[in-house]
């Protein structure tokens, strides 16, 4: 027996009957043969192929809210993408389901985020003409774009976990459908934290009726949310919420898209953001020769349109600023 083979049978003695075995996964999309000295399960690897992948590591330079924000503690792609992972890990091992499909699919969900955050999103929708959704576009650098157009082969738990993680789409695991309710509850209350830091809110802005249900701080609110999941959740069978505290989450929401989400100081640059953007997808709409070598052969079999987002959509903040200052913004140079 290999130790993949053992790792897979103890799943079969700890885990919930409801969980997603890893032995029981239906495959990749492309067929891998197993080997002899494997010592980890399928989700086990998807979550190795995931941080070893560029996109992974361009998530430290991807907006989260605040555009280029001045100091070192506000969130990213990447911090954002953790906290949904530990939040996710909580519930599922309490829940007795399988952590290792949830740490995949928490660690892949926002790989095709565009700079600038959901400002990017706008602009490439407006741009190309049709929705640009970043759950899809996830899915597509783990299906496609990833390792030179071979993309990870992740396992299809993974691949339809990333994709449902927001949408309308709900994964049938459950696992996947906890990575929809954890980043539901990290990006809410990490966006009050960053808010409060930068001078947007303070604690007694959120409303008491909301603070009186899911606590004063973050740690009470995201405390609150994750054992109510958990308990609820364990006498319903499935990954569900009281609805009073559901309600309370929504509300939540609903302050943080009035207040921080559309706030003209949070979100001020945002349109400045967007046309950037737009101009740089222009620019390569009209000059394809100048998209980067690797993204040449997908110009003939993705066209013009497609093949601009992907670039785009992969760039990190700070390489969109730099490649717009390189093409539109003249550059001194000395008369000798």
């Amino acid at each position: 027996m290999t130790v993949r083979e053992e790792l897979e049978r103890l799943e079969h003695r700890r885990l919930n009957p409801l969980a997603a075995f890893s032995d029981k996964s239906t495959g990749r999309p492309r067929p891998e043969p197993e080997r002899e000295e494997d010592v980890r399960t399928c989700f086990q690897r998807d979550t190795d192929r995931i941080v070893h992948s560029k996109s992974f590591r361009r998530l430290m330079h991807k907006t989260q809210v605040f555009l280029n924000p001045e100091g070192d503690h506000y969130r990213t792609r990447m911090t954002h993408t953790l906290e949904v992972t530990r939040i996710a890990k909580t519930i599922t091992r309490a829940l007795g389901l399988n952590e290792d499909l949830a740490e995949a699919i928490a660690m892949g969900h926002d790989l095709g985020h565009t700079p600038f955050g959901h400002a990017g999103e706008g602009a490439l929708t407006e741009c190309w003409g049709k929705p640009f959704r970043h759950n899809e576009q996830s899915l597509r650098v783990v299906d496609i774009l990833e390792k030179d157009g071979q993309g990870l082969n992740l396992c299809n738990e993974v691949r339809m976990g990333i994709l449902g993680h927001t949408g309308s789409y709900i994964p049938e695991t459950l696992e996947g459908q906890i990575i929809r309710r954890s980043d539901q509850i990290a990006y809410v209350n990490h966006d009050i934290d960053d808010a409060i830091r930068a001078g947007i809110l303070t604690t007694e802005d959120i409303p008491r009726d909301i603070a009186a249900i899911l606590g004063e701080n973050q740690r009470d609110r995201i405390n609150t949310l994750v054992c109510d999941m958990i308990f609820t959740s364990r006498e319903a069978g499935k990954i569900c919420m009281t609805p009073h505290i559901e309600k309370a989450l929504a509300d939540l929401r609903s302050f943080m898209f009035e207040r921080v989400y559309r706030n003209p100081i949070a979100k001020g640059e945002e349109s400045k953001a967007k046309d950037m953007l737009q101009m740089l997808y222009r620019y390569y709409v009209e000059n394809p020769e100048e998209l980067p070598e690797d993204f040449q052969p997908q110009l003939t079999f993705d066209g013009l349109g497609r093949t601009v987002c992907d670039y785009i959509a992969g760039m990190t903040d700070n390489y969109a600023v730099g490649k717009f200052n390189e093409i539109f913004v003249p550059t001194g140079w000395n008369v000798r």
